[in-house]
């Protein structure tokens, strides 16, 4: 077995952060922007967790958008930190529930009301493509997903 040393770490400010990618254009295949789920785990919030916990933990982490899930690891929905505004939470409170116990999935988007784009239709296309169809669709973001295997991301 080889002995590792330990150094202190009071030498070191800066951190290592993922390269940019600057040079993208409307011209560049869309799956260079695809965030694969097979390379980077998905950002996922279980669906008992309160929905001002998940506000508190989505700014926290400064994350925008998370995947709702059940407790089987199944895929309910997405919610975003624009779906936490606290006037959507001061509406749901004004219905009745109380301010702790608004669940995410009272103000996640459900997967019944997103669209998807087919990854082997996405590998062959650019990321103006992708602009239009989302353009053209109303939408702002869209789940890529595997219809050979049934899965998000990418199997």
């Amino acid at each position: 077995m080889r002995k590792l040393h330990l150094y202190p770490a009071s030498h070191y400010e800066e951190m290592v952060w993922p390269e940019e990618i600057d040079s993208l254009s409307l011209e560049t295949p869309a799956l260079d922007f695809f965030t694969d789920f097979k390379s980077n785990r998905p950002l996922v919030i279980e669906s008992s967790v309160s929905a001002i916990e998940v506000q508190k933990l989505m700014k926290k982490a400064h994350v925008r958008l998370k995947f709702v899930i059940n407790p089987q690891y199944q895929f309910l929905g997405v919610v975003s930190t624009d779906d936490l505004v606290d006037r959507l939470i001061v509406q749901k409170t004004s219905e009745g529930f109380k301010r702790e116990e608004i669940a995410v999935t009272e103000l996640m988007r459900p997967k019944k009301n997103l669209s998807t784009l087919d990854y082997n239709e996405l590998s062959r296309a650019t990321i103006g493509d992708v602009i239009i169809a989302l353009k053209d669709s109303g939408q702002q973001h869209c789940l890529v997903v595997d219809k050979d295997s049934n899965k998000i991301g990418s199997s």
